[in-house]
């Protein structure tokens, strides 16, 4: 059986190229901070539509593969690719990245806002390790705390998990260095990232809830909508932190 996203998924990021909180210019940022050499290979777990893979292989040389089961993702990434000439450097590949290991070890193993697939950030971090070089880096995109949420944010973002993987940053950093690492560049997104990156949602969706009202889906994306507009203002955007940190093996 063909594994893929939901549906709702696919229509609510439809206008995204990057499917997280960090904006196109920090992406742009962290790519020339990590002195990528020409050449050098990445590997992307839970690729999205391989706005990474894409832009570094056009502004930095680098060659690499993505990962990810979503195959309108994959297929939107592919055209990226094919529009900024970078396609001879980057490939696409439709699996499950929580068992997707490089058959040749690579430079930087990225997982950016993907850590559920390794079961959490440790377990994550522990895939991605199969990949990496020993002089490799790691790119974990990951939530924390920005301020000390109440129990309410607690059970809103992250329900019956009680937001056992989310930590505030201090803590985020010294959960890296028990596993081994030291953070070599961080870049975080502010609440105009994460604004960009729901807002952008609420507009796919009622465009989509317009052209489409009778189909099937119709009240599930409402309900979204609706539900989603009074998250990010209530709970995410006030507590939720989110970051991309560049590990280091000590």
């Amino acid at each position: 059986m063909t594994v893929d996203l939901p549906r709702h998924f696919v229509i609510r990021e439809s206008s995204h190229r990057v499917l997280n909180p960090i904006e196109p210019a920090q992406l742009a940022t962290l790519g020339a901070a990590l002195r990528l050499p020409v050449g050098g290979t990445v590997l992307d777990l839970a690729c999205g539509k391989g706005e990474l893979l894409c832009t570094w292989a056009r502004d930095h040389g680098i060659t690499g593969t993505g990962v990810d089961i979503g195959t309108a993702f994959l297929a939107d990434a592919r055209e990226r690719a094919a529009g900024l000439g970078v396609a001879d450097r980057v490939a696409f590949v439709h699996g499950d990245a929580g068992e997707y290991v490089a058959a040749e070890l690579v430079d930087v193993v990225a997982c950016i806002g993907a850590t559920w697939i390794g079961g959490g950030t440790p377990g994550t971090v522990r895939l991605m390790e199969r990949s990496r070089k020993p002089s490799g880096m790691l790119l974990v995109g990951d939530v924390f705390w920005r301020v000390d949420p109440p129990r309410e944010a607690v059970d809103a973002l992250f329900g019956d998990l009680r937001g056992v993987d989310c930590l505030p940053l201090p803590e985020s950093v010294e959960r890296f260095h028990a596993l081994g690492y030291d953070v070599v560049e961080f870049v975080a997104a502010d609440e105009r990232g994460w604004d960009r990156y729901v807002a952008a949602g609420w507009l796919s969706m009622r465009r989509w809830l317009d052209a489409n009202p009778d189909d099937e889906l119709a009240p599930e994306i409402r309900a979204e909508l609706t539900r989603s507009q009074l998250h990010h203002v209530r709970w995410q955007r006030p507590y939720l932190g989110w970051g991309t940190f560049a590990l280091m093996r000590r």
